[in-house]
């Protein structure tokens, strides 16, 4: 409880900056609400995917690497597009920016209502992802700033209510386009907790104070090698779960499993993650050094990559709990390990979304790359072994993240453009 209210006498209170003027205070319980709402929001539209794919393609003549599209363009977006988060937040403001983008969800799903061909659906999953980019390069700098005490618990709820997002999206995409008449509705839908979000946002989010404030030029981070180390890590991590999310649903529906059952197992992993993403925060909070953490959650998923490689029809829902205990913590410390290396608010913001841009990028291929890999093979299982061997490679590059080694790593300070 002394916690819990002092988190939210951090958020009630106007941060204090060198770069702002004062504030209006900001209700703490709405600032919280608002940040899990728009969490909430950002992964449905891939994760809804998965359980409609059959449908999907048989409409609108998508093949496995056509579908794979609709999680690898909205991945790219992510990285591309996070490498302009420095530029957001000092130009344009992080709340103006968040507004914009929660507004290209909404869009962005309606549309999807109308969609009749494939480039159609993969231009609104590109709209979707382009704004689902925009809020993951700002928002951890709002956090930073307004929980620097807490910044930890704060992404842990994040990163939970992402999680909790995208097993909403796959367990209730089939339930709805199987009530409402079709795949697009059962897309369409998700305008409506994306409008909610906005609203929520707009209310709660602290106003911008200034714009064409001082900002970090992008080459003073891309000098250093600890940024390019982050990026690999996150990048790898991510790579399976933007697998998972294309595949497991089809994967089990290969097996025989229907839409609502494969969607119904995907829930149960992303309802593992929001809770790894949410209590290994916690739990590690009083601890600086994050890697023993990290390694923990990484022979978590080497288990689930191999139940899936090697024996998917023996207890799927136990290794689909690991794995997503797995990946859930494995992504929110992660982001905390980015927030760590820098004290200022501004700096550790845009690393972390340098880290997410380049992460992302990554993370963009390996659907396309396991559906290649389905097609010469007849199966996912190469698929599966691929991603354990990126867990063994993060596991190693993880050593070098002892948080002795952060003021060195970036001791170079960031050039400043006005």
């Amino acid at each position: 409880m002394t916690d819990q209210r002092r988190l939210l006498r951090e958020a009630s209170s106007p941060p204090q900056s060198q770069h702002a003027e004062p504030v209006r205070a900001v209700p703490a319980a709405l600032l919280l609400a608002a940040i899990a709402a728009v969490a909430l929001n950002l992964r449905p539209f891939i994760t809804g995917i998965g359980p409609l794919a059959r449908d999907i393609g048989v409409q609108t003549g998508l093949d496995l690497k056509g579908l794979s599209l609709l999680t690898l363009v909205p991945m790219l977006l992510m990285g591309v597009f996070a490498f302009a988060g420095p530029f957001l937040q000092a130009r344009i403001g992080p709340r103006r920016a968040i507004l914009a983008a929660l507004a290209l969800l909404v869009l962005g799903s309606f549309l999807r209502l109308f969609t009749a061909t494939g480039w159609q659906i993969v231009g609104s999953a590109a709209l979707l992802g382009l704004g689902v980019a925009v809020v993951q390069a700002v928002l951890p700098g709002i956090v930073k700033r307004q929980f620097p005490q807490h910044v930890g618990v704060v992404m842990g709820l994040y990163s939970a209510m992402l999680m909790v997002g995208g097993a909403l999206g796959a367990q209730l995409a089939p339930l709805v386009a199987g009530a409402g008449g079709g795949w697009r509705i059962g897309l369409a839908w998700m305008a409506l907790p994306a409008a909610l979000a906005l609203v929520l946002a707009g209310y709660s989010l602290p106003r911008d104070t200034t714009t064409g404030q001082a900002h970090m030029a992008l080459a003073g981070y891309l000098r250093r090698p600890r940024v390019w180390l982050l990026m690999v890590c996150f990048g790898l991590m991510n790579g399976g779960f933007s697998t998972v999310v294309a595949w497991l649903a089809p994967f089990y529906r290969e097996h025989g499993w229907s839409a609502a059952a494969s969607g119904g197992l995907f829930a149960v992993m992303s309802a593992c993650q929001a809770c790894s993403a949410l209590l290994l925060p916690v739990l590690a909070r009083r601890h600086r050094d994050r890697r023993p953490w990290l390694w923990l959650t990484l022979g978590f998923q080497a288990a689930g990559y191999a139940a899936l490689a090697f024996c998917p029809g023996v207890a799927p829902v136990a290794w689909v709990v690991l794995l997503g205990v797995g990946l859930g913590g494995c992504f929110s410390l992660s982001l905390i390990l980015a927030l760590d290396h820098l004290p200022d608010p501004a700096q550790a913001g845009a690393l972390s979304a340098l880290m997410q841009g380049g992460g992302f990028l990554m993370a963009a291929l390996p659907p396309w790359i396991v559906a290649a890999l389905r097609d010469a093979t007849g199966g996912f299982g190469a698929g599966w072994q691929l991603h354990l061997a990126c867990v063994a490679i993060v596991a190693g590059l993880y050593w070098r993240m002892d948080p002795a080694s952060y003021a060195a790593a970036m001791r170079q300070k960031a050039d400043v453009a006005g």
